[in-house]
């Protein structure tokens, strides 16, 4: 596949998620495992180690995978240290921390929703 051909798809998914915000909301924070993530991360800084025991059903590469998606959402920074053995370090940015009220409010429906098919 051609250069031109990956970044014409590209810019064809980009411009049907911009179409509508919900949408692209959404996208950004759709999976199985980018949820998870936030809620961890919303304790704090976690380390890869540290975030994989939290989570462990997801493997080393899905949560690779999944990280460097949020850090190019803008969700996740990752912070490197110059130590040997070298420490990275994970964190929400500004923009991952105002998903935490949203998160909370997905919650509460997510609970009530489950209680009603129940009954």
């Amino acid at each position: 596949m051609s250069i031109t051909k990956v970044t014409s798809k590209h810019f064809e998914n980009k411009t049907k998620l911009n179409h509508c915000d919900q949408i692209y909301a959404v996208g950004l924070i759709a999976g199985q495992w980018i949820l998870e993530i936030c809620c961890h991360l919303s304790e704090g800084k976690l380390r890869f180690g540290e975030l994989r025991k939290r989570i462990p059903d997801i493997t080393e590469r899905m949560l690779t995978l999944q990280l460097r998606k949020m850090e190019g959402s803008n969700l996740v920074k990752r912070t490197v240290y110059a130590e040997v053995p070298p420490r990275v370090e994970y964190e929400l940015t500004k923009s991952g921390k105002q998903l935490g009220p949203i998160l909370s409010q997905l919650e509460d429906w997510g609970k009530k929703h489950r209680e009603q098919d129940i009954i």
